[in-house]
């Protein structure tokens, strides 16, 4: 049986490195959200609430994981292991 999966589409709007901060919209199933990170603190904020616990631990961990690779106006992708 295979398991439910959903593409999760990331997109960087701006980035600075001198403040710490990634921002960038989150595109999954049919929600939308708006994400800041402050990467030295990992503080990651999302808006709007709906649905936010849904993706903020697996962005956090995308994010997480390729921080040093993300670049403003980049389109980057990841699969969720549910279906939203």
């Amino acid at each position: 049986m295979a398991l439910p999966e959903t593409i999760v589409e990331v997109k960087i709007t701006s980035q600075s490195w001198s403040k710490g901060e990634i921002k960038g919209e989150v595109n999954a199933g049919s929600y939308q959200w708006y994400f800041k990170w402050h990467f030295p603190a990992g503080k990651l904020s999302i808006t709007p609430t709906l649905g936010r616990s849904l993706i903020k631990e697996p962005l956090c961990r995308f994010l997480e994981s390729h921080d040093y690779q993300l670049e403003a106006g980049g389109d980057y992708q990841f699969c969720l292991r549910a279906k939203l």
